[in-house]
């Protein structure tokens, strides 16, 4: 799984110009689920966002997780993390869990979140959505459940 985790002042997603979901504080997660990924990368993947020390303290030092500051996660499916662009110029999806697969992980993903103690919204799985980011910092990473 492959996760850009950007902490957010606020971020919202709208399909079709209405709101779905929205969150102030918190991080915003970009998710995509590769071929062969598991019910263990899911959990490991949000046990490690939630406890993820990327808030600062007074000195300026990322010294809190986003269950320690009372953050929300804002999580959204994005199957083109999973392109291969080694080719050509049109991207290869055939990295990317097939779509059945990849929601129930995605879903598994977003209740590991509340499991942690995350207040966790979620995106439209598979629609066109307008995501607003309001990125804090900017702070923003990339993870792969597999390096973790």
């Amino acid at each position: 799984m492959i996760a850009v985790v950007q902490r957010v002042s606020r971020s919202r997603v709208s399909v079709n110009g209405k709101k779905v979901s929205e969150i102030g504080r918190g991080v915003n997660v970009l998710l995509g689920v590769l071929r062969g990924d598991s019910e263990e990368d899911s959990l490991k993947l949000a046990r490690k966002i939630a406890h993820l020390r990327i808030f600062e303290d007074e000195k300026g030092k990322f010294q809190y997780s986003l269950k320690e500051v009372g953050g929300s996660a804002l999580v959204v499916s994005q199957f083109t993390l999973c392109a291969s662009l080694k080719k050509g110029r049109r991207p290869s999806f055939e990295l990317a869990e097939e779509p059945g697969r990849a929601e129930e992980l995605y879903n598994l993903f977003v209740e590991a979140l509340g499991d942690e103690g995350i207040k966790a919204q979620k995106g439209v799985f598979g629609a066109v959505m307008e995501v607003e980011i309001i990125n804090w910092g900017p702070v923003t990473f990339v993870m792969d459940s597999r390096e973790l």
